[in-house]
């Protein structure tokens, strides 16, 4: 094992629930806005999943208001202090770019796990 795994596996945080693709998650992101800081959620269906250690980052994507949007998340960054699994889906794919052109649940086709 080299020395970057080593400094990588120090700044991971330590129990972590497994988020898998096709879930669908809340994350709460520190957000700092001059010297006030506070918490902003954002629910949404995990459509990729990357990386490794404490690189690993996920993209979560929902529909507000007919328009996709999509943020990407480092799980072990400490703007990231919690997230939560609301639903898990079972799904046959490794991205789900699929779903940027479905709208809506019944469209998505994403089947309960």
């Amino acid at each position: 094992m080299n020395i970057i795994d080593d400094i990588e596996k120090k700044q991971m945080k330590p129990d972590l629930e497994p988020v898998d693709v096709g879930d669908t998650i809340s994350v709460s992101k520190t957000i700092v806005e001059g010297k006030k800081k506070r918490i902003q959620k954002f629910e949404g269906v995990v459509i990729k999943k990357q990386g490794r250690l404490s690189r690993e980052t996920i993209t979560v994507r929902k529909v507000i208001d007919g328009v996709g949007v999509e943020k990407s998340f480092l799980l072990h960054s400490p703007l990231v202090p919690a997230y939560k699994i609301v639903k898990r889906a079972k799904v046959r794919r490794a991205k789900l770019f699929y779903l940027r052109e479905r709208l809506g649940v019944k469209a998505s086709r994403l089947k309960p796990r």
